[in-house]
């Protein structure tokens, strides 16, 4: 799909003025994002050798290329996080929630996405798995159509859509060439969509008060229309092999291509396929990411069978820390998902949103390297620009540096600050070693503290004050508040968080 004329004739603007600088068509690396959904910093081994869960194929990874200690996502939930990767742009600055069943896309037409820019220089985009950022659903409802109420949530019925047509503002009119998913593995409809269709119209209501295939935790299943036979269990099987497909397919064509390839695990519903039981130490959350470390080896392993490996950059990550059955976790298998930091999913504490950061560029990147530099997923988009020279228009990829000299080994920073956010009016700021959370407490849902969490890792009883300051140089797990002692910091990232948010860009 093409931009927006508007926004389309200024980037053709930009990208004829700097088509000089270009990379050869030979040159241009293909791009490969694993994004991993609800996965927290300290279950890889990479990042904790007492982690209870094995992954050697993000291990391997990590040691073909540079593994991020400092890395974050934009939000400590999805959909934002997801929005903030793909555009350059703290989420904050126009949203804070999910993309709700059925709800609207999250993209404007005006925005840049990163592929958009990928395809304006000659790139195949693709986008499998989880979408969650929004499609005009109300295109295809009848009209007249209500939801019914199911359980506690209102729902809509299959007969309320018109699943002969397309549904626009997905991922096609947003930069990428082909779409495969499920949209969210936990959210209506449940079926498989392609590019902007349904492969099969649902024909009967997901039972919620019987269906329940998770293993840990509970099953989070949204009510709504689905496919009769539906299984969630199929999804990371189908959806790797699709990845596997496009990556052969792509590889014999004579362009490069970006596959953003978005996992639902280990996010609810926690459903390990039997052949992933015992394969951890940490329960069948562990065995679900042993079963998305190894859908990472598949997806990789068929960049070698292509003969594009060397040609890659790989980068792993994920849009926000361990979900909240974390806590109950670590206290029955000794387990952490978020060591050695403190806090979870939604979260502004780092558990929320300092996540597994790994690039693998063969012939750039050193083998086994590793980068303290504080860095976002903000960044990637301006990364890829710098990487095929490509100038950006002032007004897009607004909250985004170039990593580029950190992974070519020619600087060691790229941020001083960063913005964490999940929630409206409930900010952090990192600013050096300084974390400034400017609320009563990190803790995002229900601002509930984690008592017995607390005293099994000896945290101290909360202190009552209206904000929290951290030296993460000598407190990366947070536990010691020391504003009363530093005011003037206090003061100082006060100052450099209302400037950050009320200006229109970081750069």
């Amino acid at each position: 799909m093409f931009m927006n004329n508007t926004k389309s004739a200024l980037f053709f603007a930009f990208t004829f003025v700097f088509s000089a600088l270009y990379v050869s068509a030979d040159d241009k690396p293909n791009i490969l994002i694993l994004y991993a959904d609800d996965i927290g910093y300290g279950d890889l081994g990479c990042y904790n050798s007492e982690s209870k869960i094995p992954t050697p194929t993000l291990d391997k990874l990590a040691q073909e290329g540079m593994r991020f200690t400092d890395g974050h996502s934009s939000s400590g939930i999805c959909s934002p996080s997801r929005y903030a990767l793909l555009t350059g742009r703290y989420h904050w600055r126009k949203f804070h929630h999910i993309a709700e069943s059925f709800g609207a896309s999250k993209f404007s037409p005006e925005e840049l996405t990163l592929p958009e820019m990928l395809q304006e220089n000659g790139y195949t985009t693709a986008v499998i798995g989880k979408w969650h950022l929004g499609w005009d659903w109300d295109s295809i409802r009848n009209p007249g159509a209500k939801p019914e109420k199911q359980g506690k949530r209102l729902a809509w019925q299959p007969d309320d859509f018109d699943w002969s047509k397309p549904i626009p503002d997905g991922p096609l009119d947003h930069g990428f060439d082909y779409y495969f998913g499920d949209n969210v593995i936990n959210f209506p409809p449940y079926v498989w969509i392609e590019n902007n269709r349904v492969l099969d119209v649902p024909d009967t209501m997901i039972d919620t008060e019987n269906y329940n295939p998770a293993k840990e935790g509970y099953c989070e299943i949204r009510p709504g229309p689905m496919v009769t036979g539906w299984d969630p269990y199929d999804n990371i099987p189908t959806t790797t092999a699709k990845g596997v497909e496009k990556i052969k397919e792509y590889a014999e064509q004579n362009k490069p291509f970006f596959l953003y390839f978005a996992f639902p695990s280990p996010h609810q519903p926690i459903i390990p396929h039997d052949e992933f039981d015992g394969t951890s130490q940490a329960g069948p959350y562990g065995d679900y990411v042993v079963e998305t470390d190894a859908a990472c080896g598949t997806l990789l392993k068929a960049l070698e069978e292509a003969g594009v490996a060397d040609n890659t950059i790989v980068i792993f990550t994920a849009d926000n820390g361990a979900e909240h059955y974390a806590y109950k976790r670590d206290e029955r298998f000794d387990h952490w998902s978020s060591y050695p930091l403190r806090g979870v999913k939604r979260d502004i504490y780092e558990g929320g949103h300092r996540v597994p950061f790994i690039v693998r560029w063969p012939g750039v990147v050193s083998p086994d390297s590793v980068s303290n530099a504080l860095v976002s997923q903000i960044d990637i988009m301006r990364t890829l620009a710098a990487v095929l020279n490509v100038s950006l228009p002032e007004d897009q990829a607004i909250d985004s540096y170039s990593l580029l000299p950190i992974l070519e080994g020619k600087a060691k920073t790229a941020h001083q600050s960063l913005v964490h956010n999940t929630y409206q009016d409930r900010y952090a700021i990192r600013y050096d070693d300084w974390v400034l959370i400017d609320c009563e407490t990190g803790y995002m849902q229900g601002k509930k503290r984690h008592e017995k969490w607390e005293e099994r890792h000896a945290y101290p009883e909360d202190d009552s004050s209206p904000v929290e300051l951290y030296d993460l140089s000598t407190d990366i797990g947070q536990k010691n508040n020391v504003a009363a002692a530093h005011p003037e910091v206090v003061e100082k990232l006060k100052k450099e968080l209302n400037s950050i948010r009320q200006s229109p860009s970081t750069l």
